[in-house]
């Protein structure tokens, strides 16, 4: 399979947001990745396994169908381009998966704890608490271990719409966030970490604190999401 011509453009958002997470403090040392992909030709844009933040170059980037198979690059793609795969296979509305290890979301998921929802910046952005996953069984460590991380996010949102819920933990690892785009995911991975150190902090203070009403969590959730939305100003304003 040959690359579509756009695939410069996505190259370009991958490296930027793979630039970002690193930036934002999201993805210390090598911990963490980010990838695009361009529906039109079924092809995935990643990062290279273990190559620095501040090295990193478009033309590093690997390209892969949604098989794994490589089709562009010659350094190895990220040890967890098979989750990813997983994501961009079951969630056919993104376009943008990023990974990171952040302090405060990784707490959580190593807690083997959903994220709860305590507030409205929480709920701006996702509908409800952000689902952890069942820890893996041995044999899923052992066999394909990246796909059933894959499999394992994809069950425990169960029939949650993944853009309305573009976060999950993964029990004793750490985030995936997804997005329209690759840039949206780098925005869920840093508000997931922003509002996994204020829920952290939250229950420190009150240990029984109540999460948000359901009434409050909809209306912040939806002003700012679907067809009633009314946050920001119309496309046809700006």
């Amino acid at each position: 399979m040959s690359a579509r011509p756009d695939l410069a453009t996505l190259r370009k958002e991958v490296l930027e947001a793979n630039l970002a997470i690193a930036e934002r403090g999201l993805a210390k040392f090598t911990f963490g990745n980010a990838s695009g992909i361009d529906r039109a030709s079924g092809l995935v844009v990643i990062k290279p396994s273990g190559v620095p933040y501040w090295q990193l170059k478009a033309s590093d980037l690997v390209v892969t169908d949604l098989a794994g198979t490589v089709v562009e690059g010659t350094l190895r793609a990220s040890s967890d381009l098979m989750t990813h795969l997983v994501l961009y296979r079951a969630f056919g509305a993104i376009g943008g998966v990023v990974h990171t290890h952040s302090h405060y979301a990784t707490v959580w998921a190593q807690a083997g704890q959903a994220l709860p929802c305590y507030g409205t910046t929480h709920a701006d952005y996702f509908h409800g608490a952000i689902p952890v996953t069942a820890p893996l069984g041995r044999t899923a460590i052992a066999t394909e271990y990246e796909s059933n991380t894959g499999h394992a996010i994809v069950e425990c949102l169960g029939a949650q719409d993944p853009l309305r819920m573009p976060a999950a933990l993964v029990a004793n690892h750490a985030s995936f966030c997804w997005g329209k785009s690759v840039a949206a995911a780098v925005e869920i991975a840093a508000v997931l970490e922003e509002v996994a150190e204020m829920a952290y902090h939250t229950r420190t203070l009150h240990p029984d604190v109540a999460p948000i009403a359901p009434e409050l969590l909809d209306r912040h959730f939806l002003r700012k999401h679907g067809p009633a939305a009314t946050y920001g100003q119309p496309d046809d304003a700006r």
